[in-house]
């Protein structure tokens, strides 16, 4: 089989199978296996496959047609322009959520010279996308990552180690504000916003194969939010803010328990590119 064939009846099977943007899917699998770029892929279409590359394409392809993400099939997540380890200890990071970073650094750049040490907090920080991103893209800021699973934690530890910012990314395990061991600056938390009656809809890739801990969200998918505000006192310098994501539909309801526990503060709601309110800022 030649890498045209290859790439074509990839494509095909996996459409056939209802899999969305199959010709992307196709395309990841065989660059992964062969070890080449989409260009090179592109570029030697009358390659030849080996016998060992067909057979490993076929049971790549099998793991797909079963819902498995592409992400855990390839162990590797492209986030904020940055390659993360992944497997199903952790949520994959979602595109949408790259609007809670490039707000994060946006705040810092514009604050951090008010002050010698500068100290941002990622709640929730699963296989450490939001964090590590910030890290490579903020080299004055030290982070604090918090996650309630061990597990996800060894993950982190994993693209830590991977980016070489272990000595500015600190790993603490607990419940969401509780491991933080001084108030930080900026705390941006995506945190599970799912409500639980919305689980049984989700797609076989996500309810199958990603941690339900990482998308549940209680009743009105608010619960976690609840708790990290009420944890919030003692937690943020003073003239510090937070930044969190939020699903559609939710950003009222939050803004409003926001204004309950922070009556001073200023309240900014930040569209995505769909126009979905999906980051809330909180000045205070």
């Amino acid at each position: 089989m030649i890498l045209s064939d290859a790439l074509h009846s990839t494509s095909y099977i996996l459409s056939s199978a209802e899999i969305d943007d199959a010709i992307i899917e196709a395309e990841l699998l065989l660059c992964h296996i062969l070890g080449m770029s989409k260009a090179q892929l592109y570029g030697e279409p009358e390659r030849p496959l080996s016998v060992a590359e067909a057979r490993y394409l076929r049971h790549l392809t099998r793991r797909r047609l079963l819902h498995e993400p592409t992400a855990y099939i390839l162990g590797q997540y492209e986030f904020y322009g940055f390659d993360f380890y992944l497997d199903q200890r952790t949520l994959i990071p979602r595109p949408e959520t790259e609007l809670l970073v490039e707000e994060a650094i946006k705040l810092v750049r514009s604050s951090h010279y008010l002050k010698n040490r500068f100290i941002v907090a990622d709640i929730g920080t699963g296989c450490g996308a939001i964090a590590i991103s910030l890290a490579l893209t903020l080299p004055e800021v030290d982070i604090y990552a918090t996650d309630i699973s061990a597990s996800a934690l060894q993950v982190a530890d994993i693209n830590c180690r991977r980016h070489e910012v272990g000595g500015r990314v600190r790993l603490l395990r607990g419940n969401l504000l509780e491991p933080l061991p001084e108030p930080v600056d900026v705390i941006v938390a995506n945190l599970p916003y799912i409500k639980n009656c919305e689980l049984k809809t989700l797609s076989p890739e996500i309810l199958n194969f990603e941690p339900i801990m990482a998308l549940a969200g209680g009743e009105d998918g608010l619960d976690k939010i609840r708790c990290l505000l009420n944890q919030a006192p003692g937690k943020i310098c003073s003239g510090g803010c937070l930044l969190m994501e939020v699903g559609q539909g939710q950003d009222k309801v939050v803004r409003s328990m926001l204004s309950s526990h922070f009556s001073q503060a200023s309240i900014e709601l930040i569209p995505d590119l769909g126009g979905i309110n999906r980051v809330v800022k909180i000045m205070l």
